[in-house]
């Protein structure tokens, strides 16, 4: 018997190391092939993915990128995970969100989540939600010491907060049992509302919960409001972190201990279906936090506590059952970035209140990721990674100088008040929002692959949520008002507006292009006749004729298009097409009057062609 040298990777001792500069070359030559004359790190860059807040995805990450050492579980700077264990005992807290102003459905969609594997409950109350006078309806049933109650009340809080805590002492439960938040965050009102909200309640609840319900934390730290307004991960994360050290400030200002105040906070992020920016986007929130706690004077007061909520920004209304994917992956993302608490929002959550199959699929996203996947067995299970590291470590320097910016403005209040945070988060979004219009960021079912002749899912409508401050915006946003308008059309005139295709040639020869300007179309709520198969200069007229469109889209192969494009789009022309497009890149081809290809504008495109034919915005 042989015996290997217990020395790693032994088998593969007799092949020579291979160098960065060894690949570096072999992508040369590749680049070179397609016409790209790149050579060293201009290579590496040809294939590197530009990512916001200045970052980037390069494509391959080795040892030379391991940044500083990130520490153990539990321990400073916390990038690991806020406890030594991680969730390999219980798994993360499945805490999911009840918003119905109804007390008594609000207790059977409790009980039945209870009842089916959630742990914790986010309880949205005020006037367009539940009610402070019906919280005890809605717990009726609820054993407080066992699920912990997340209170999210805006300037109710303080009612809603000691409402709470005589149902726990009501129930008999004792004083250190009772578990969860009570939801305090005057500077996320602010940022929905554009309303300055005081801080008396949030400093009494702090000291009232410090002093007597060490179970209990008084104060959140949202940063929803800056993901909805369109704000990117890093200033996301900056933005927590100017409000964390806002409430530091105030809590300690009032009397408490370092300690006792981060033991009071607990962070609030979004969750995207983007998996390794989540993952990192929580890494190095932990990291930031310790970071803050190192420099009042005691990193180890700085382990943060985390609850993520899958995002409502990337919620789609059109197909929206592709948000069940969305969700399972930012809900993974979530568990395996180290989130204390998950809400996984309902695949609905964009169209009104969630049904109960809905509920259903939301609480048991995470159950399967825990019972069945095991996710949470492994602690930090991105850690190591060369690639999550070093983008932990660039988006924790990217927030950190958004929060210095914001810091320098006066505070995360002075931002809010002046405008300046607001049009920053404009800007980034007007940035994304080009993407997503060039469909650079797409959207399945909506920018890609609508399917216009598929029945929409209604949902009875949700309470209208605060406003006045900063926006809440979705991916979804300029298509939906696109579709909206061909809705209309349709409901008034009975017939969608169309797009003929007059494809050219075999199907070899058109299908890719035609099945591209058939998705684009549609995206925008344009119907796409495509009949018959294949046209020419003397059939196209009376097809276009047949077809009820208005406007013609040419489909082919560009030697196709050289030969017959001109000659085709001259018949369109004849026969009444208000406007010829080409699917390619632009070129001369006579009558043809505008060109849809990868990275064109769609939305400008759509807007267009709906003006065109008068369909109402």
């Amino acid at each position: 018997m042989t015996v290997l040298p217990d020395d790693g990777l032994s088998l593969a001792a007799e092949f020579p190391d291979a160098t960065h500069e060894q690949w570096q070359r072999l992508v040369e030559g590749v680049l070179r092939k397609s016409g790209k004359d790149v050579s060293g790190a201009a290579a590496e860059e040809a294939l590197s993915t530009a990512l916001e807040d200045g970052l980037s995805t390069r494509p391959l990450y080795t040892a030379r990128d391991v940044v500083a050492d990130v520490g153990h579980p539990g321990f400073a700077p916390f990038v690991r995970g806020g406890r030594a264990a991680g969730g390999a005992a219980t798994g993360w807290d499945v805490r999911q969100r009840h918003a119905t102003g109804d007390p008594a459905r609000t207790n059977e969609s409790i009980l039945a989540d209870l009842e089916n594997g959630v742990t914790s409950l986010w309880l949205t109350l005020g006037p367009d939600a539940l009610p402070v006078s019906g919280l005890e309806r809605a717990l009726d049933g609820v054993y407080l010491d066992l699920a912990p109650i997340v209170l999210d009340a805006g300037a109710d809080v303080g009612p809603a907060a000691h409402e709470l805590l005589r149902l726990v002492e009501a129930a008999g439960v004792a004083k250190d049992a009772a578990h969860g938040n009570l939801g305090a965050d005057p500077l996320a009102y602010e940022a929905r509302t554009g309303s300055e909200l005081g801080t008396e309640a949030a400093v009494d609840l702090a000291r009232l919960c410090g002093r007597e319900y060490g179970g209990l934390r008084a104060l959140t730290v949202d940063a929803l409001p800056y993901h909805e307004a369109g704000g990117s991960a890093a200033q996301e994360l900056g933005a927590s972190l100017a409000t964390g050290v806002a409430y530091l400030r105030l809590l300690t200002g009032a009397g408490l201990t370092l300690q006792e105040a981060c033991a009071q906070l607990e962070f609030r992020y979004a969750a995207t279906a983007d998996q390794f920016l989540t993952i990192a986007k929580l890494r190095a929130a932990r990291r930031l936090w310790a970071r803050v706690a190192e420099a009042s004077g005691d990193v180890d007061a700085g382990a943060q506590r985390q609850h993520a909520v899958t995002s409502p920004v990337m919620m789609a209304r059109r197909d929206p059952w592709v948000n069940m994917l969305r969700t399972t992956v930012a809900c993974l993302s979530a568990g395996a970035g180290g989130a204390d608490a998950v809400t996984v929002l309902p695949f609905d959550h964009s169209l009104g209140l969630p049904d109960a199959f809905a509920r259903r699929i939301a609480r048991n996203t995470s159950t399967i990721l825990l019972e069945e996947s095991h996710l949470a067995r492994v602690i930090d299970p991105a850690g190591g990674s060369y690639y999550v590291e070093r983008l932990t470590d660039e988006l924790a320097h990217a927030a950190w100088d958004f929060f210095q910016e914001i810091e320098r403005a006066g505070g995360q209040a002075a931002a809010l008040r002046s405008g300046m945070l607001g049009e920053r988060l404009a800007a980034t979004w007007a940035e994304r929002g080009r993407k997503l219009a060039k469909r650079r960021e797409p959207i399945t079912g909506v920018s890609e692959f609508p399917n216009l002749a598929e029945k929409p899912v209604e949902r009875e409508s949700a309470p209208a949520g605060p406003t006045g401050g900063l926006p809440r915006v979705r991916r979804d946003e300029a298509y939906e008002a696109l579709r909206a308008r061909s809705d209309a059309h349709l409901a008034e005139t009975g017939a969608r507006p169309k797009v003929f295709l007059a494809a050219l040639g075999p199907a070899a020869a058109h299908t890719a292009r035609a099945t591209f300007a058939s998705n684009l179309f549609q995206a925008g709520g344009v119907e796409a006749v495509h009949d018959p198969v294949s046209v020419d200069a003397e059939s196209a007229a009376e097809a276009f004729r047949a077809s009820g469109a208005r406007v013609a889209c040419l489909c082919s192969s560009d030697a196709l298009y050289a030969e017959e494009a001109a000659a085709v789009a001259a018949a369109l022309k004849s026969a009444g097409a208000e406007r010829v497009f080409l699917a390619g890149r632009p070129g001369e081809f006579g009558d043809v009057d505008a060109y849809v290809f990868a990275g064109c504008d769609a939305v400008a495109v759509l807007t267009s062609t709906l003006d065109l034919m008068g369909v109402a915005p």
